[in-house]
């Protein structure tokens, strides 16, 4: 099966001035974990947590762990990742995670 990676543009919310919109690469890789899905956030970021939770998050919150999903609004939805350094929120337009699930369940490995 084939990797699904996809770019988008999300705002890191932050009690300083906005620093606008930042890259960030959604990627489903089915061969390694065809149950998780990984958030790159600009530098060393990365996170890696169940693609059900993301998908769950869209429509009410929903949580699992260290990673918070709820939509925001009509047409946003804050992703919420918790270290031990901190809180990071990750502001999406829900459109670019609804197509990137769209295209995993396309990538998804045919079991049986």
């Amino acid at each position: 099966m084939s990797v699904v990676e996809q770019y988008a543009r999300a705002h890191i919310v932050t009690d300083e001035d906005d620093p606008g919109a930042v890259p960030v690469v959604l990627r489903y890789d089915p061969d390694a974990d065809p149950w998780s899905v990984r958030v790159g956030l600009p530098g060393p970021h990365e996170w890696t947590f169940s693609r059900a939770l993301l998908e769950r998050g869209l429509r009410a919150p929903a949580e699992s762990g260290a990673v918070r999903v709820w939509p925001c609004g009509r047409v946003q939805a804050v992703v919420e990742f918790h270290t031990d350094h901190g809180v990071e929120l990750v502001q999406f337009e829900s459109k670019a995670l609804i197509r990137f699930l769209l295209r995993t369940y396309f990538a998804e490995p045919v079991y049986g």
